[in-house]
């Protein structure tokens, strides 16, 4: 392999093995897939579940203040069936109204009688002790009664101007209670009394049209002079106030009207009742009497304490009470519930939820491709170049070479590929050498054949036994280059037919040293033979007496004149060892992994005093891996080289 080809060892590491990167991009995608849908699912779910709630919660509120206004404008219950039904046609609820000892008066749920009531009511119905409970838990800003009717004070008059129910500061006169020379009047104290219980304070349809003219022209005028812009509301009494339409401080005008503060007669006599009241209760506990205006403020006839004003606040509710008492129906428990309710589909298809699915969708699938064409580029620009230096080696570039530095099974690849080319391209250049030697093989002989045959034509030669002679060895040579290249023709192709059985070391070794032993006296060298008596191998006696005496050959000739060649032969267990040790030149390191390649030679010059074809080494090889034995070299050079052959030593 080229040095400039690197080699994997151990496989590719398990965290860059292609598979897991496909499994943890898979892994990846569906995770977000996964976790985007359960974000939606959560999401729309948590919204429906909050609108649902919020729906039944409003739903409880809407029955709950429907309820209360029916009991504070009804002394009793005898008609609030047709109320009761109207709700629970609206809601889908089951309402159920009972007196406080559980008795049924009113139950939306005919075919339901059966089914128990729960063991808590939703709500007490009570005009003259309002439960907060329901309106608490409807949605913020609900004022706890319907038709934005602004709220009033028990009597039914306006509130005192607050934030949230702004009066013209020019429209209101000092209460008529309120004398000169007294303490300024106290303001009304918060109410547990729903303000649309107004009871002896409704005003008759005749003092409701004087007021609402006066109120009318009052708001024309301010219109007019102030530029104003006010509107008329009506409270639950029937009593008209301005308001404006936006908040702000206006200084007094002309167009005030005292006629919108002062009590009606109605008002008037059903203050005076209530003041009646007030006050018995406030003799009763010790504490002085008090002035009460239209508003439910008072004013002290003598100076007050903090508990003075907490004793008034208590008589004063405790009196409206009992003035409306007679006014409004009695307490009742609410039940309210949804026993045939259908379930709520949460991912319902919305346009709001088939929004919110096509945008999770639009980005699962746009974080999708962009994650994919990342790893997917990450993938393919490997194959990219392994297939852009496959087309360039196919145009004939053998130095193409894949560039890739992935760590993983495509890395793989790109080093088989960039190791074949590297053995395709010394392949090319092997065959290149090797054609040009086996030319130059052959062409020798043949020259020198053709040569002394021209010059027997032309009378140059005369015929004789020598000239026969050097004709016989040149085609000696010439027969002995074409059966070499024969036999590793047959090897490579696998049709080298091996005829094995018991041969005895010793005499094949003989055999060999025999047949070379004039060629060696020839060259002065020494030729010994040292075999182990009763050596056995397993061989085909032809072919391994072939190899050995190609090693002897080879040794001879890149003998020098003096030296020796050894050949030994041992068996031992199941493997039996030949070795073949020469003392000449020997082999430099750079070329000793090179001796037997085909047509390859120490001595580039081609001389023809060493002789031999370079397909010597190279057949030995074949015939020892045709036997399933091994070969090895080692040399030293200006020592010599040993070559040993180690095969099976039974069959």
């Amino acid at each position: 392999m080229s040095p400039d080809v690197p080699e994997r060892r151990g496989g590719v590491p398990r965290r860059r093995r292609l598979l897991l990167k496909l499994l943890a991009l898979s892994v990846l995608v569906s995770a977000c897939s996964v976790a985007a849908t359960a974000w939606l699912t959560a999401h729309v779910t948590s919204v429906a579940i909050r609108q649902t709630q919020g729906q039944t919660l409003t739903d409880d509120a809407h029955i709950y203040d429907t309820l209360l206004g029916y009991a504070a404008t009804h002394h009793d219950w005898r008609g609030v069936a047709a109320t009761v039904r109207r709700l629970a046609r609206g809601t889908g609820h089951r309402i159920t109204l009972t007196d406080q000892g559980r008795h049924t008066m009113v139950d939306s749920g005919a075919g339901a009688t059966h089914v128990p009531l729960p063991a808590q009511a939703s709500a007490t119905v009570n005009p003259l002790s309002v439960d907060g409970t329901p309106a608490a838990r409807a949605d913020a800003g609900d004022s706890g009664h319907t038709g934005g009717e602004p709220a009033t004070a028990a009597g039914g008059s306006p509130a005192p101007c607050s934030p949230n129910a702004r009066c013209l500061p020019d429209t209101r006169s000092p209460s008529p209670a309120a004398a000169p020379g007294t303490d300024s009047a106290v303001p009304a104290a918060p109410s547990a009394i729903d303000p649309r219980a107004v009871g002896p304070f409704l005003l008759p349809a005749a003092e409701r049209a004087d007021l609402r003219g006066v109120a009318q022209r009052t708001a024309a005028c301010l219109r007019d002079q102030l530029n104003v812009s006010v509107r008329v509301d009506t409270t639950p009494s029937g009593r008209p106030v301005l308001r404006p339409a936006r908040s702000g401080l206006y200084p007094p005008s002309a167009c005030a009207a005292t006629a919108l503060s002062r009590p009606t007669r109605t008002e008037a006599h059903a203050l005076h009742r209530l003041s009646g009241l007030v006050n018995a209760c406030l003799s009763r506990r010790g504490a002085p009497p008090v002035r009460l205006n239209l508003d439910d403020s008072w004013t002290r006839s003598a100076p007050g304490t903090a508990r003075g004003e907490h004793v008034v606040a208590d008589c004063v509710e405790g009196a409206r009470r009992e003035q409306l008492a007679p006014y409004v129906a009695p307490p009742a428990l609410l039940f309210v519930s949804s026993p045939q309710r259908a379930p709520v589909a949460f991912l319902d298809l919305s346009p709001g939820n088939l929004t919110r699915i096509a945008e999770v969708t639009g980005l699962v699938i746009l974080v999708t491709l962009t994650v994919t064409a990342l790893a997917g580029t990450r993938m393919v620009r490997p194959l990219r170049a392994l297939a852009g230096a496959a087309r360039r080696m196919t145009e004939g570039d053998l130095a193409a070479r894949a560039e890739v530095a992935a760590n993983d099974e495509i890395g793989d690849v790109a080093v088989a590929f960039n190791s074949m080319a590297e053995r395709r391209e010394r392949s090319e250049k092997l065959r290149k050498a090797m054609v040009n030697d086996v030319a130059h093989e052959l062409r020798t002989p043949l020259s020198n054949i053709r040569g002394w045959l021209e010059a027997a034509e032309d009378g140059l030669a005369v015929p004789d036994n020598a000239f026969l002679t050097s004709l016989l060895d040149e085609a000696v040579l010439l027969q002995h280059v074409i059966d070499d290249l024969r036999d590793l023709s047959a090897a490579d192709a696998g049709e080298l037919r091996l005829r094995v059985r018991q041969v005895d070391l010793a005499e094949l070794l003989g055999q060999v040293a025999a047949a070379h032993r004039g060629t060696a006296q020839a060259a002065g060298v020494a030729l010994v033979t040292a075999v182990e008596g009763g050596a056995v191998v397993a061989a085909d006696p032809v072919r391994l007496r072939q190899a050995v005496g190609n090693l002897v050959s080879n040794a001879v000739r890149h003998t020098p004149a003096g030296g020796s060649v050894t050949v030994t032969g041992r068996a031992g267990g199941a493997r039996a060892v030949i070795g073949v040790t020469d003392t000449g030149a020997g082999i430099g390191a750079e070329d000793l992994p090179r001796v037997f390649d085909r047509f390859w030679r120490a001595e580039k010059s081609r001389n023809r005093q060493t002789g031999g074809s370079g397909l010597g080494l190279a057949i030995v090889r074949k015939l020892v891996e045709a036997h399933g034995g091994t070969i090895t070299a080692t040399s030293t050079p200006g020592e010599g080289s040993a070559f040993t052959i180690t095969v099976p030593a039974q069959p």
